[in-house]
């Protein structure tokens, strides 16, 4: 699996947000292998945006956005990938997809991770969604 960490793409996450959204991928990124998923990119950045992991699941190409929270009080983490989150997401699939040819199909899913910090926290809970835009 590649990792592409174009310098000074997109906006730089605190570093405390950084880890904790690098922790939420790596829980994803277990949980989709576990369930047969094969990894080929994680963090693929440019200018229009980065996708968290692109992942083969038989006939697709998944580009996979993962969204951390602490919980679901608020509102469930899906929510947070927006009409203009989902046009940055298709547009970096775009450019990926250019640059590597495919006969697979696309395909946008979202792994919810919510984890809440300190010793006994209960564990991670997962929700994989998949297709969760077109």
């Amino acid at each position: 699996m590649s990792e592409n960490g174009a310098p000074g793409a997109g906006r730089e996450k605190p570093s405390g947000a950084k880890s904790r959204g690098d922790m939420g991928e790596s829980l994803a990124l277990e949980y989709l292998t576990r369930r047969g998923y094969v990894p080929v990119c994680r963090g693929y950045r440019t200018r229009y945006g980065e996708i968290d992991l692109i992942m083969r699941d038989g006939r697709y190409i998944v580009f996979v956005e993962v969204k951390l929270r602490k919980s679901d009080a608020f509102a469930q983490a899906r929510e947070f990938v927006g009409r203009s989150k989902q046009q940055k997401l298709r547009a970096t699939a775009m450019i990926w997809l250019a640059s590597h040819e495919t006969a697979l199909q696309p395909r946008f899913d979202v792994v919810e991770v919510y984890a809440r910090d300190g010793a006994g926290a209960p564990p991670p809970r997962i929700n994989h969604i998949e297709n969760a835009f077109a």
